[in-house]
This record gives structure tokens, C-alpha cells and sequence, in this order.
């Protein structure tokens, strides 16, 4: 990859208009879950460190090209200057001389904070005008939202060819932690994809049967799997739309020489609730009336001897319904193994992508995970093997400071 790092740039004086992902949870007006904002610290505080002025570019929320009162920046303030320790100065605009008064008197040790980039229209459509009224207002471009990264906006994609461009330490991590799984890996390549639907993850699965050497389908994506196996799952969730792609999948997979283990038992039951009447049976044994909701202990067993084998291990979605026990047996056994080969140097494990995170976290796994992305779409479209925008733009790099 081509991209260049804030430590190819000079910063020293420069205004650095520095695309983050702030767009957290928000209840009566006070942030109720600060992660994001955490993970734009080490950014934000090595521009400062290197004479830099950070200018922040973020959306909230989809106000569709309106400003909306509800989704303004301006109250992330508090929770902004707690986290990055530092005043944080905020322009009612993005773009025009509001901003530029903002950027123009900043002192030291403060930020800019400019207003939501969705209140234009024009941020969504790529408006090559609208990017260039932003590329006013800096020197150089620091994107560090990767969870953004899959959309070709103004702030993400058009602003990357207007200045000198280069990514910030959080998407420095996730580019790095993204090649290290599937770039260039260390094999065998494990890969363990769970959910509920085949037609939600049909790119991933085909890219992902060419990349890794052993695929893990667990939740109720497998009961699909095994149904186009000619196994009945009862009233399992299953898409028997979908049996014919799975049976390609599985000819893929055979064809590249993809490992792919699906349950051999089962824990069923007739209702789904905390506590519900469970038992084990083979998966080829699912009574009729009962429903498939986690995989049994002889099938976490065998996904552990997976990760045991594996060097390295991409991790996205659960393998049972892990909302309610007992159901997320499965998915904190196996996140554990892997968390512990992680912590003692054996595995680079990756997860990332809605519910995985939270299963992780469940887990009391995700803390020992080599990498965990936050960045849901971006990474399911990276995991697809597709081309983000806003990483591609960083490729070409923008004009060089000579140029400007």
C-alpha cells in the first residue's frame, strides 16, 4: 500500500483538516459510549505534539443535506475536551468564512471543530466543489475514519486529492491489522464468519473461500448450509431461497482448497428465551418442531483445534444466538481460545463488523483480540475483497507538498 502516515508529513505550522468518525451515542444530549472520540486521541495529540493545528471533519447521523439542531456537533463538545484534554473550538460550518475565522485565530493546544458535514448535500454526492471549499480551510489532509472509508465523499475521498493526504494512527492500525490478516498472512488463515443470513455475507463468503485456508460458518447461516446438505433443521432460521449458492460456495471452497466446518451437533430448542429447555443432538438429528440456536461442544471442540492449527484468525459475527444464554456457549468458548492463543503470541487474530464486537465483548474476549475494528461496513467491505474509497484516495496520496 502506498499511503502515507503522519509521519511522512511536515506539520510543524501547517492546519491539518484531520476526517474522524465521531458519530457516537447520544442520549438527552450527553454521549453515553465515548470509544470513538478515545480512539481519535492518539491523532489529535501527535498533531499538537508536532506543531500541527488539528481542523476536525465529521458527520452525525444522517440529516440528508439539512441542518438539523438534533444532530449538531456542537454538543460532543464536553465530551471531546474530557477525552482529548484539550479546548475545543467549534464553527457552525464546514465550509465559508465561519470556518475559516475558526481556523484562522487557533491558539495553542486547541482544536477546531467543524459542523457536521452531512448538512450539505453536496458531502454525500462527492461534490468536487464542496471538497474544494473544505481544502481551503487546510495544508494537509489526515484521513483517520476508516469506518467511513468505504464511501466516496467530499470529506473522505474528494478532499484526499486536493491536499497532501495521509492517514492518522487509527486508520494506520486498521490498514496494518487489515494487511497482516489478509494482505500478506501468516498461514494457515482461519476465518470464522457467523450470522444470520447466507444473503447478507454472499461477497464475503466467495472472497473469502479464495484468501483463507479453513472457513468457520457458525449462527444461523450454517443451518442454510447444512439444509442445502439435504439436512432437515426443523424450524430453525434458514434460507432455503439460498441452498443452491451455499452448494456453490461449498464447490468453491472444495475447488480452492478452502477447509469449511460447519456444526456436527446442535443445541436445539422449541422456543427462544433466556433459559429456554435446550439439548444437544447430532446435526443431522434436529426434531422437527425445534429450533437450531447454537452449535454443540463437539463442534466448538472442532473449531478450537481450528484456531489451534490457525496463525491467523479473522473473526466476524457469532456462532449461536449469543444474546441469551445458553445460546452463547459456543461463541464465548471459541472467543476465549483465540483470545488466549492471542495473548500468548501463538495467533493475530482480527474481528470487527456489528455484532462481533458485542459478542466479543460478551465474551470478556475482545480486550486479548490482536486487532478489533469498530468499523462495521468499511470492514465487511474490505473482508469482500472491494475497493474503499476513501483508502484508495489516500493511495494516490493528493498533490505533494511541492505541489502546494
Amino acid at each position: 500500500m502506498a499511503w502515507k502516515t503522519l509521519d511522512d508529513m511536515d506539520l510543524d505550522g501547517k492546519r491539518v483538516l484531520t476526517r474522524v468518525d465521531i458519530n457516537v451515542p447520544v442520549e438527552d444530549g450527553k454521549v453515553t459510549d465515548a470509544t470513538r472520540i478515545e480512539r481519535i486521541a492518539a491523532t489529535v495529540q501527535d498533531i499538537l505534539a508536532r506543531g500541527g493545528k488539528p481542523v476536525l471533519l465529521a458527520h452525525f447521523g444522517r440529516p440528508k443535506g439539512e441542518r438539523r439542531d438534533d444532530m449538531s456537533l456542537q454538543m460532543l463538545i464536553p465530551c471531546l475536551e474530557e477525552v482529548l484534554g484539550v479546548d475545543v473550538v467549534f464553527a457552525a460550518d464546514c465550509i465559508g468564512p465561519v470556518a475559516q475565522a475558526v481556523v484562522d485565530t487557533l491558539g495553542d493546544n486547541q482544536i477546531a471543530l467543524l459542523e457536521n458535514t452531512r448538512f450539505h448535500k453536496g458531502e454525500e454526492k462527492n461534490d468536487p466543489e464542496l471538497a474544494a471549499q473544505m481544502a481551503e480551510l487546510g495544508d494537509v489532509y489526515c484521513n483517520d475514519a476508516f469506518s467511513a472509508a468505504h464511501r466516496a465523499h467530499a470529506s473522505t475521498e474528494g478532499l484526499a486529492r486536493l491536499l497532501p493526504a495521509c492517514a492518522g494512527r487509527l486508520m494506520q492500525g486498521e490498514l496494518m491489522a487489515l494487511e497482516s490478516a489478509l494482505g500478506t498472512p501468516e498461514r494457515p488463515v482461519l476465518a470464522v464468519v457467523g450470522g444470520a443470513k447466507v444473503s447478507t455475507k454472499l461477497d464475503l463468503l466467495g472472497n473469502l473461500v479464495e484468501k483463507v485456508d479453513m472457513l468457520v460458518i457458525g449462527g444461523g447461516m450454517a443451518n442454510t448450509f447444512l439444509a442445502a446438505q439435504g439436512i432437515d433443521v426443523g424450524k430453525s432460521l434458514c434460507e432455503h431461497d439460498m441452498t443452491d449458492t451455499a452448494r456453490v460456495i461449498l464447490g468453491k471452497a472444495e475447488t480452492e482448497g478452502c477447509r469449511i466446518l460447519l456444526p456436527t451437533d446442535v443445541v436445539v430448542a422449541r422456543e427462544f428465551k433466556e433459559g429456554a429447555e435446550s439439548e444437544t443432538v447430532p446435526a443431522t438429528a434436529c426434531p422437527a418442531d425445534a429450533m437450531i440456536l447454537d452449535a454443540g461442544p463437539e463442534s466448538v471442540a472442532a473449531v478450537k483445534a481450528a484456531i489451534d492449527e490457525a496463525k491467523t484468525l479473522i473473526w466476524n459475527g457469532p456462532l449461536g444466538a449469543f444474546e441469551i444464554a445458553p445460546f452463547d456457549t459456543a461463541t464465548n468458548a471459541a472467543a476465549k481460545h483465540a483470545a488466549l492463543r492471542s495473548e500468548h503470541g501463538q495467533l493475530v487474530s482480527v474481528a470487527g463488523g456489528g455484532d462481533t464486537v458485542a459478542a466479543l465483548n460478551k465474551a470478556g474476549a475482545a480486550s486479548d483480540f490482536s486487532y478489533i475494528s469498530t468499523a462495521g461496513g468499511a470492514f465487511l467491505e474490505w473482508m469482500e475483497g472491494k475497493t474503499l474509497p476513501g483508502v484508495a484516495a489516500l493511495d494516490q496520496g493528493g498533490p505533494s507538498d511541492e505541489e502546494e
